[in-house]
């Protein structure tokens, strides 16, 4: 396994995951509850807090995931793996991770930064064109 395969298989397990952050604290929501959940999920109260930003989370990193394995699985196909493409694949783990972590805590803004969840977003994106790039340059 190449390691731009490894880090498209751990940013799928982070979007396996991220349900099971933002469902548990959905179901310790008042008037939701495990059993509630497990049943049709019909007439349950709006998602607030760490439940509400983590399904956001969980649907960004959905949105980011489709085209970075596209991405991941052409350069395979065709054989391409260089250090562009290793600092790329790990730039887009690293802030897919800080992306969901700013997201779930709530935290848009670091001494002197504000927006960061943003920047995240942006550096995830920007790694995902330059390693796109690759596969025109090769």
């Amino acid at each position: 396994m190449t390691y731009e395969l490894f880090t498209l298989l751990l940013n799928a397990l982070i979007c396996l995951g991220l349900p099971w952050i933002y469902n548990y604290a959905y179901a310790k929501q008042p008037g939701v509850g495990g059993k509630r959940l497990m049943g049709n999920r019909d007439m349950l109260p709006e998602r607030t807090g760490i439940a509400a930003r983590g399904l956001r989370a969980h649907q960004n990193q959905l949105e980011n995931l489709v085209p970075f394995a596209i991405i991941v699985f052409s350069a395979h196909a065709i054989d391409i793996s260089n250090t562009v493409t290793i600092i790329c694949a790990t730039l887009f783990l690293i802030a897919r991770i800080a992306h969901a972590g700013f997201y779930i805590a709530g935290i848009t803004r670091l001494p002197g930064v504000n927006g960061v969840r943003s920047i995240a977003y942006f550096i995830s994106l920007f790694s995902m064109l330059v390693y796109a790039a690759q596969l025109f340059w090769h």
